[in-house]
């Protein structure tokens, strides 16, 4: 399948929002708690059953991000979209199925699998043509897109919830509203699809200077880049930043409430649910924000703040954290934000260290440390809360070793991070090789008069 270039004239800010109409989309998947005490009491699940969805459907992500990169990039990015807004979709109308007919194997293969790899499909579909169309700004281009992705929950959450209270709680209501969500979707991702262009390659015969028709700076295969030091260091570097966000996220509302249960102003239900809200605004706007700020100060200076201050933020919440309630929010607000601002830099920083040659693919085998962290970052939260509240703790000291652990595995990704240097040449795709002629005119050129 050709991608669609772009005609003479075409703006290059009309990419971002084919990208944002994907990512909105798919961003979805962090409302998935909406439906969980609806599905554990129609269908008489456990919690656990009830997040198997959503643990699957990140797992999937990375999966299909990783085998799918290098197809997204020889077919480009309105095939990855189409592709996305087919499965993901579908995983709704097979979970409406499975709602409808109390199948609970059903949701979990339409929302989880089906969906899943529309998940890891569209999330990678339009970064490499990002980049490729701000050359001058990749962080910040990236950033936008990938904002989307933080943000859809922002929408989903109270639309989804919405519409379990017009539907009703039921089987029933549960199958209506996720069929709602499957065409809606699809409706909305057909604007991404038919929006996306890739930039127009110049000729390089209308190049005065064939090496100047080359992509600058390394260029380096999905092949060979996983053969290399710094991608495995990025891998931890991201695993570590999304491990240290995700154990905060997931349990963000009984978290607060436990901080300051045994305080005199203990946290209500509401204001935990707004506590909530405020972090997946952090966690958007830090997508945008430090995603842009790395096009200033570089991707390396962004991910020490990411991990050297995420570290800072974790030791004030353990150390004096139930003291004090702004500061305990201001500090899981800044942690949120470096954990949007990781998935959100990380394609700008593939971009400096492997070029633009597969960047859509790297990225998606990257994706890999996703799917690692969705998994470790709760069961780090969740089993040590388990096992401290069967000691008889309670409170604050229910989460006070799993904080210590977060500082720890944000410490390796400071030193990862720091490991990051060039790639060697020997890794990068041999350059084209110039004709007799343009070799003897550059000979030419370089001698004196």
């Amino acid at each position: 399948m050709k991608p669609p270039v772009a005609p003479t004239g075409w703006s290059r800010w009309l990419v971002p929002p084919a990208a944002l109409s994907v990512h909105l989309s798919i961003g979805q998947a962090y409302a998935w708690s909406v439906f969980k005490p609806p599905l554990e009491s129609a269908l008489d699940l456990s919690g656990t059953q009830s997040a198997l969805p959503f643990q699957l459907g990140i797992v999937m992500l990375g999966l299909s991000a990783a085998f799918g990169g290098t197809l997204v990039e020889r077919n480009g990015p309105r095939w990855a979209m189409a592709v996305a807004l087919v499965c993901f979709s579908s995983g709704f109308l097979l979970s409406a199925l499975g709602a409808a007919t109390e199948q609970y194997w059903l949701i979990v293969l339409g929302y989880g699998f089906v969906g899943g790899i529309g998940l890891g499909i569209g999330y990678i579909s339009p970064v490499s043509t990002l980049i490729k169309w701000f050359p001058d700004r990749p962080g910040m281009a990236t950033g936008i897109a990938i904002m989307g992705f933080g943000g859809g929950a922002l929408i989903a959450s109270p639309w989804s919830a919405q519409m379990l209270d017009s539907f009703g709680t039921d089987s029933d209501g549960i199958a209506l509203a996720f069929l709602v969500h499957g065409l809606t979707y699809a409706v909305f991702m057909t604007l991404g699809v038919l929006l996306v262009r890739v930039p127009r390659q110049e000729v390089r015969a209308q190049s005065p200077d064939p090496a100047s028709a080359a992509p600058a700076g390394p260029q380096v295969s999905a092949k060979q880049a996983i053969r290399t030091p710094q991608f495995w260091c990025l891998w931890v570097v991201l695993c570590m930043n999304v491990t240290a966000g995700i154990g905060i996220l997931e349990k963000a509302a009984p978290m607060i409430t436990d901080f300051f249960a045994d305080t005199s102003t203990p946290v209500s239900v509401s204001a935990a649910a707004g506590f909530v809200a405020l972090l997946s605004a952090a966690n958007m706007a830090g997508r945008i924000g430090w995603s842009s700020t790395s096009d200033l100060i570089g991707r390396k200076n962004v991910y020490r703040l990411y991990l050297g201050v995420g570290a800072l933020m974790y030791l004030l919440i353990a150390l004096y954290g139930d003291a004090s309630k702004p500061l305990f929010v201001v500090c899981a607000l800044v942690i949120l934000s470096f954990y949007g601002g990781g998935f959100a830099t990380v394609p700008a920083y593939l971009k400096d260290l492997f070029g633009t040659y597969q960047v859509g693919a790297i990225h998606g085998r990257l994706l890999t440390a996703w799917s690692t962290a969705g998994v470790l970052g709760p069961l780090i939260v969740n089993r040590v809360a388990d096992s401290q509240e069967e000691a008889g703790k309670h409170g604050s000291s229910l989460y006070g070793l799993s904080f210590t652990i977060m500082i720890g595995l944000l410490v390796v990704g400071f030193v990862a991070n720091e490991l990051v240097r060039p790639v060697h040449v020997r890794h990068h795709v041999p350059a084209p090789r110039e004709s007799a002629d343009d070799a003897a005119h550059a000979r030419d050129r370089q001698q004196p008069a």
